[in-house]
């Protein structure tokens, strides 16, 4: 004769009671974090709501402000103060057009002379340059000639009427004997503060 064995568990309902207070206590913890993160997120959002909204507030006062002299200088008119018309004459009056001098500058350039280097400073153009020296010419005489051409160069000497010469020293360079020389031409406006 066979015997047949049962088991039965008394517990489960205990066991399905705790996995349902378990399961329950993380949907509660999952849901206080929610709301917790939800309070937070919504406080940031209201702050940065703020925030933007005082820039914006401070720009429109800003731009009323610029407005408003805007229209206080339409009223008056004065775009523009006596000095900065005089600046703005002077300007124009004193400005040099250097691609024009340049080119001026280059026609005149003889073949045997050789500018190396300029500057412009405080109004006065300095032109440093080489010449070769033949032994049937006086030394100087090339420069000279130069002095004298852009002198009357009316390109050049509208805006800068003193060329002069100023330095020079021989050289000699592969058997060459040359002369390293520097002119300065003076502007107008230098020109006439110098005189006074």
């Amino acid at each position: 004769m066979e015997q047949f064995y049962f088991k039965i568990n008394l517990n489960k309902f205990g066991e399905l009671r705790l996995q349902q207070e378990i399961e329950r206590r993380v949907f509660l913890t999952f849901l206080l974090i929610f709301i917790i993160g939800s309070i937070v997120m919504f406080g940031f959002v209201v702050y940065l709501q703020k925030d933007l909204q005082q820039k914006l507030d401070n720009r429109e006062q800003l731009l009323l402000s610029i407005n408003q002299q805007i229209e206080s200088y339409k009223i008056s008119g004065d775009f523009l103060s006596s000095n900065d018309l005089d600046r703005l004459a002077k300007v124009f009056n004193e400005r040099v057009f250097w691609a024009k001098k340049l080119v001026a500058l280059a026609n005149q350039t003889e073949k045997r002379i050789a500018i190396t280097d300029f500057t412009f400073k405080r109004g006065i153009l300095s032109l440093y340059g080489i010449t070769k020296i033949d032994k049937d010419e006086k030394e100087f005489d090339l420069i000279d000639d130069f002095i004298v051409s852009l002198k009357n160069n009316q390109q050049i000497s509208s805006d800068f009427p003193d060329i002069k010469f100023v330095k020079s020293s021989r050289d000699r360079e592969k058997d060459t004997d040359i002369i390293r020389f520097q002119i300065d031409a003076v502007g107008k406006d230098y020109s006439s503060k110098k005189r006074r």
